[in-house]
Protein backbone atom coordinates (compact mmCIF):
# COMPACT_ATOMS: atom_id res chain seq x y z
CA UNK A 1 0.00 0.00 0.00
CA UNK A 2 1.51 3.07 -1.06
CA UNK A 3 2.12 5.55 1.97
CA UNK A 4 -0.54 8.22 0.99
CA UNK A 5 -3.29 5.65 1.25
CA UNK A 6 -2.00 4.17 4.31
CA UNK A 7 -2.60 7.78 6.30
CA UNK A 8 -5.67 8.30 4.24
CA UNK A 9 -7.05 5.76 5.92
CA UNK A 10 -5.53 5.93 9.46
CA UNK A 11 -6.41 9.49 9.58
CA UNK A 12 -10.21 8.58 8.41
CA UNK A 13 -10.70 4.99 9.33
CA UNK A 14 -11.77 6.50 13.46
CA UNK A 15 -13.94 9.36 11.80
CA UNK A 16 -15.77 6.73 9.65
CA UNK A 17 -16.44 4.46 12.66
CA UNK A 18 -17.53 7.66 14.79
CA UNK A 19 -20.07 7.77 12.07
CA UNK A 20 -21.36 4.69 11.96
CA UNK A 21 -24.80 4.01 14.01
CA UNK A 22 -24.55 2.13 17.35
CA UNK A 23 -25.78 -1.03 17.27
CA UNK A 24 -27.68 -2.93 20.05
CA UNK A 25 -25.76 -6.90 20.81
CA UNK A 26 -29.24 -8.39 22.31
CA UNK A 27 -32.60 -8.02 20.61
CA UNK A 28 -35.52 -6.34 22.96
CA UNK A 29 -38.76 -8.38 23.33
CA UNK A 30 -42.59 -7.56 23.69
CA UNK A 31 -44.84 -10.00 24.18
CA UNK A 32 -48.67 -9.83 23.32
CA UNK A 33 -50.75 -11.30 25.98
CA UNK A 34 -54.61 -11.22 26.47
CA UNK A 35 -54.41 -8.35 24.00
CA UNK A 36 -52.07 -6.49 26.35
CA UNK A 37 -48.48 -5.67 25.87
CA UNK A 38 -45.83 -7.27 28.34
CA UNK A 39 -43.91 -4.86 29.48
CA UNK A 40 -46.62 -2.06 28.31
CA UNK A 41 -43.35 0.20 28.54
CA UNK A 42 -39.88 -0.13 27.42
CA UNK A 43 -36.82 1.49 28.09
CA UNK A 44 -34.52 1.45 25.02
CA UNK A 45 -30.80 3.32 24.53
CA UNK A 46 -31.18 6.49 22.45
CA UNK A 47 -29.20 7.27 19.64
CA UNK A 48 -28.88 2.90 19.17
CA UNK A 49 -30.30 0.67 16.46
CA UNK A 50 -31.54 -2.01 17.92
CA UNK A 51 -34.08 -5.23 16.96
CA UNK A 52 -36.93 -5.45 18.73
CA UNK A 53 -38.60 -9.25 18.92
CA UNK A 54 -42.88 -8.69 19.20
CA UNK A 55 -43.97 -12.42 19.88
CA UNK A 56 -47.88 -12.82 20.17
CA UNK A 57 -48.92 -15.42 22.60
CA UNK A 58 -52.45 -14.85 21.96
CA UNK A 59 -54.73 -17.12 19.61
CA UNK A 60 -55.55 -14.51 17.40
CA UNK A 61 -53.48 -12.39 15.12
CA UNK A 62 -52.08 -8.86 16.44
CA UNK A 63 -50.92 -5.87 14.50
CA UNK A 64 -48.21 -3.85 15.90
CA UNK A 65 -48.87 -0.35 15.05
CA UNK A 66 -46.76 2.84 15.97
CA UNK A 67 -47.26 6.19 13.91
CA UNK A 68 -44.42 7.21 16.13
CA UNK A 69 -42.45 4.62 15.10
CA UNK A 70 -43.24 4.29 11.76
CA UNK A 71 -43.81 0.67 11.41
CA UNK A 72 -46.88 -1.60 11.22
CA UNK A 73 -46.16 -5.55 10.92
CA UNK A 74 -48.87 -8.01 11.80
CA UNK A 75 -47.98 -10.83 14.04
CA UNK A 76 -49.81 -14.28 13.56
CA UNK A 77 -51.05 -16.00 16.91
CA UNK A 78 -48.19 -17.98 18.37
CA UNK A 79 -45.28 -16.32 15.82
CA UNK A 80 -42.63 -13.91 16.70
CA UNK A 81 -41.32 -11.37 14.55
CA UNK A 82 -38.33 -8.90 14.60
CA UNK A 83 -38.36 -5.19 13.84
CA UNK A 84 -35.62 -3.05 13.56
CA UNK A 85 -35.79 0.06 14.93
CA UNK A 86 -33.64 3.46 15.36
CA UNK A 87 -31.22 4.27 16.31
CA UNK A 88 -33.83 7.37 18.35
CA UNK A 89 -33.53 10.34 19.66
CA UNK A 90 -34.73 11.10 23.60
CA UNK A 91 -38.42 10.95 23.78
CA UNK A 92 -41.32 8.99 24.14
CA UNK A 93 -42.30 5.98 20.97
CA UNK A 94 -46.67 5.23 21.42
CA UNK A 95 -47.37 1.75 20.20
CA UNK A 96 -50.64 -0.07 20.17
CA UNK A 97 -52.30 -3.30 18.74
CA UNK A 98 -54.20 -2.23 16.17
CA UNK A 99 -56.68 -4.99 16.50
CA UNK A 100 -57.16 -4.29 20.29
CA UNK A 101 -56.54 -0.61 20.29
CA UNK A 102 -58.28 -0.33 23.56
CA UNK A 103 -55.90 -2.61 25.67
CA UNK A 104 -52.66 -3.19 23.68
CA UNK A 105 -51.55 -0.28 24.31
CA UNK A 106 -47.20 0.68 24.94
CA UNK A 107 -44.70 3.01 24.92
CA UNK A 108 -40.68 2.82 24.33
CA UNK A 109 -38.48 5.43 26.27
CA UNK A 110 -35.61 5.88 24.55
CA UNK A 111 -32.96 7.52 27.13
Amino acid sequence: MRPAMLAALLLTGPLLALAAPAIADEPLRLVIRDHRFEPPRLEVPAGVAFKLIVQNADTTAEEFDSSDLHREKVVPAGKEVPLSIGPLAKGEYKFVGEYHEDTAKGVLVAK
